[in-house]
């Protein structure tokens, strides 16, 4: 019978091996905790792309805060858009999606020649894709608080105005003016 019970006992420590050794392909998906107020594990990876060297509590704070600012003015602004979103958190998701992209250019060197590629972006790709660039717009705008910046962004890009759209939107035109290279995709 106590062979039974190791049997049973190996395969658990197995798993937990396998989590912690050095080298394996990190199981982050998995590892992911969802944000405390909201329960949102996209919003959670965002304030992880915000946080700079290991400082979560601000990255916290500092998405808070904006989310915050967005509430406040979802309330001053009580439009009769039946469409509109509700909440801050609604914001920042359809500010996420019209941001993300569908194609972008790769260069690809084909005799001797470059060319600006048109390839579909896959779907980590254009979340990556999507974080970086509202960060960056945020992190370009010197001289006022982050959060101030990052909900201005949120809000912009949620109307599909904004620094992070253009760059979209000049990625999109940049594949749509190289679509005669398509056929060097793959």
């Amino acid at each position: 019978m106590q062979t039974a019970v190791n049997k049973v006992a190996i395969p658990a420590a197995d798993e937990q091996k396998e989590k912690t050794m050095a080298g394996r392909i990190t199981k982050s998906e998995q590892q992911l905790q969802p944000d405390p107020r909201f329960g949102d594990k996209v919003l959670s990876k965002f304030i992880n792309c915000i946080m700079k060297g290991g400082k979560k509590a601000v990255a916290l704070r500092v998405m808070y805060d904006a989310l915050d600012r967005i509430e406040d003015r979802l309330k001053k602004e009580k439009s009769d858009d039946k469409n509109g979103p509700k909440t801050s958190l609604d914001v920042f998701h359809l500010a996420l999606d019209n941001v993300r992209p569908n194609v972008e250019v790769r260069s690809k060197r084909i005799g001797g020649a470059n060319y600006q590629v048109p390839m579909p972006v896959n779907a980590r790709r254009r979340q990556s894709l999507t974080f970086r660039w509202i960060i960056t717009a945020c992190r370009a705008e010197k001289g006022k608080p982050f959060a101030q910046c990052l909900s201005k962004e949120l809000w912009d890009a949620s109307r599909g105005e904004g620094k992070a759209v253009t760059t979209r939107e000049q990625t999109h035109r940049m594949a749509e003016a190289n679509k005669a290279f398509s056929h060097f995709a793959f």
